[in-house]
């Protein structure tokens, strides 16, 4: 099937439920779980902020593989809380860097004009849409030394990756920091924030993202098609493991004594290992092994964040830009594991 996106009017369109509907905006929203083909550019209501909450015209969006989860409905036990046969929120689109249209009552924090970056996350989805409408908390001042499309690519997968980076006693200068499934969404985020904390940083990926990934700091890369880094006797002070699909014993041969593991899961085996075996294997010795217990927007995450792209030491890589109308195509190239960095939307 074609991954186009066609053109629906809706006589009746369902999207938002907040505010009062006062004309439309284009949305992308899909039908049901499954492949990026359940998707179309619709006419939607659009909505007026409740107290609380702001309107932000968006910009750019950008493309996680949390767009990809909740699009296929995985993993299946997640449908409890989204619609088991069908998905109850028919939006999609977490990122958001765009420009506040309107304020509800309450809000003290931005004025219309203001440019804002938002995780919608936890308020509902939606950010691939001309407009969306979320509490205050879901949005923080965009970077100002960054275009809306670099600012796009920032709420979830760089705030996951200084997560990554600062528990379980944090990244230090000098330490010996390894980061598997390094040239993705969230790892270049992860390469250039550990090497402004002054750790000596490994990336690990496939051969056509270590240029990228050496371009970006990385001080030695391994391409895991040619070599295992569970076995070539380095040991790291702090793995950071994105791609996360080897069994947490095999992990463990890299790291110190007293090294650190932090697992972000793709998968259901993934958290299991992170929560459990994770746990249960730090009771013996004192290496530490878990899964990152991910805030999204967290606000002094943010704050830090937005410092280190303030001050040039972090610089979002982009691999491709899509217009609204192709966002199929940009979920599939995600789905294929084949971005260097981000996928971003402009609106």
């Amino acid at each position: 099937m074609s991954s186009r996106i066609h053109r629906i009017e809706l006589a009746n369109p369902v999207y938002f439920d907040r505010g009062v509907v006062e004309n439309t905006l284009k949305a992308i929203v899909r039908s049901g779980y499954g492949s990026p083909d359940v998707l179309t550019l619709e006419d939607v209501p659009k909505p007026s902020p409740s107290d609380g909450e702001v309107m932000v015209r968006v910009h750019a969006s950008s493309v996680n593989m949390a767009d990809v989860d909740y699009l296929l409905g995985r993993p299946k036990v997640a449908r409890l809380a989204t619609g088991m046969r069908k998905p109850r929120n028919r939006a999609l689109g977490l990122d958001v860097a765009g420009e506040v249209e309107a304020v509800g009552g309450g809000v003290s924090r931005f004025l219309a004009g203001d440019e804002v970056i938002g995780d919608l996350t936890e308020h509902g989805f939606g950010a691939f849409a001309d407009y969306v409408c979320a509490p205050e908390a879901a949005f923080a001042p965009k970077p100002t030394t960054m275009t809306f499309e670099q600012a796009a690519a920032v709420p979830q997968a760089g705030v996951m990756a200084l997560q990554g980076l600062r528990g379980a006693g944090g990244t230090t200068s000098g330490q010996r920091v390894l980061i598997n499934g390094a040239g993705g969404n969230v790892g270049p985020f992860a390469v250039q924030i550990a090497k402004a904390f002054g750790a000596v940083v490994t990336g690990v990926d496939g051969p056509h993202k270590l240029d990228m990934l050496r371009s970006i700091g990385a001080d030695h890369v391994i391409d895991y098609t040619k070599e295992d880094f569970t076995r070539l006797g380095q040991r790291y002070d702090r793995i950071l493991d994105i791609a996360a699909f080897r069994p947490l014993s095999e992990s463990k041969r890299a790291l110190r004594s007293e090294g650190v593991y932090v697992m972000i899961p793709g998968s259901m085996p993934g958290v299991f290992r992170g929560l459990i075996a994770g746990p249960l294997i730090s009771l013996v010795g004192r290496q530490k092994m878990g899964m990152l217990m991910w805030k999204p927007f967290h606000e002094p995450d943010v704050a830090l964040l937005t410092d280190l792209l303030e001050t040039g030491k972090v610089v979002p890589v982009i691999d491709r830009v899509y217009e609204l109308i192709e966002v199929a195509t940009a979920l599939r190239y995600q789905q294929e594991g084949r971005p260097r960095g981000k996928v971003v939307i402009t609106i």
